[in-house]
């Protein structure tokens, strides 16, 4: 059986328990990008942008190649540190701070090109994305202690049961190269899950899927939507887009020109002007 096939013909379940508890101890609190800009040797790839991602939403960033939309993503992640602006998640600046301290607080992303270790097992690589959550050290781990083995034991099950979820559960034991280009995208998503983030930054994740994979990329986001988890959604696909988010907001050449509901800018004349056509 053609493995395309075999993940559509697994749907997502109705809220899995491992993406709803995902969701558990998200506060009720926005990211926050406040004024940001970022510049690279005195060139201005983003200026003076707004945007707050909040709980339970999924928000579109939309615009031409080269509008700033991966800066941005790269920026709330902690990849690249702003020139000048602010990052919040309630009342904790982020800006200035580590990738690694972006997981702690609960941001994940995945990336236009997935990033996977290619000889690891399906498994393995979405096991990876839990490394906030594993309280075992170095010597704990070095001297097998048995709370080391309980400890992997639960994040092996979780990520297990995300897999499954989001529709990979047949190829679980399969090496992540010998993936097709659609499971490895769900493979990434799965990772990112395996946080238990409040939020996910997904970098063109419809890229090089088919309809029937686009849609079941609908319904993963549509449940990570009902667990209370913000995602924020650069994409390419605008149908899809407008169908699927709640707010969009457009970029174009680092600046910000409209924000508001997929019809609201859908609608609006500059957008139409600099992106969609008539």
């Amino acid at each position: 059986m053609n493995r395309t096939v075999a993940i559509q013909a697994l749907p997502i379940q109705e809220a899995p328990p491992a993406i709803s508890s995902a969701a558990v101890t998200s506060a009720r609190t926005a990211l926050e990008a406040v004024d940001i800009s970022k510049e690279f040797g005195g060139i201005s790839a983003l200026a003076h942008v707004s945007l707050a991602l909040q709980p339970g939403e999924v928000h579109g960033l939309i615009g031409p190649n080269g509008s700033g939309k991966t800066t941005l993503l790269n920026l709330l992640s902690g990849y690249y540190q702003p020139s000048s602006g602010s990052i919040r998640h309630g009342g904790e600046e982020l800006a200035g701070s580590t990738v690694q301290r972006r997981a702690h607080v609960g941001v994940a992303r995945t990336f236009q090109k997935p990033r996977l270790l290619p000889t690891l097992s399906v498994l393995d690589n979405a096991v990876l994305g839990a490394w906030p959550h594993a309280q075992a050290g170095f010597l704990a781990t070095a001297l097998g202690m048995p709370r080391v083995a309980r400890e992997d034991k639960a994040l092996r099950e979780h990520a297990a049961e995300l897999l499954h979820g989001i529709g990979l559960g047949h190829v679980i034991g399969r090496r992540a190269n010998l993936l097709d280009h659609a499971e490895q995208r769900f493979l990434e998503i799965a990772r990112g899950l395996a946080m238990r983030p409040r939020f996910i930054l997904l970098d063109e994740p419809a890229g090089g899927l088919t309809e029937k994979e686009i849609e079941h990329l609908s319904a993963v986001i549509c449940t990570l939507r009902g667990a209370g988890i913000g995602v924020l959604l650069v994409e390419h696909h605008t149908d899809f887009v407008f169908r699927i988010c709640d707010r969009v907001t457009t970029l174009n050449v680092g600046k910000m020109i409209k924000q508001g509901t997929p019809d609201e800018v859908r609608a609006d004349a500059e957008v139409i002007r600099v992106y969609l056509g008539a």
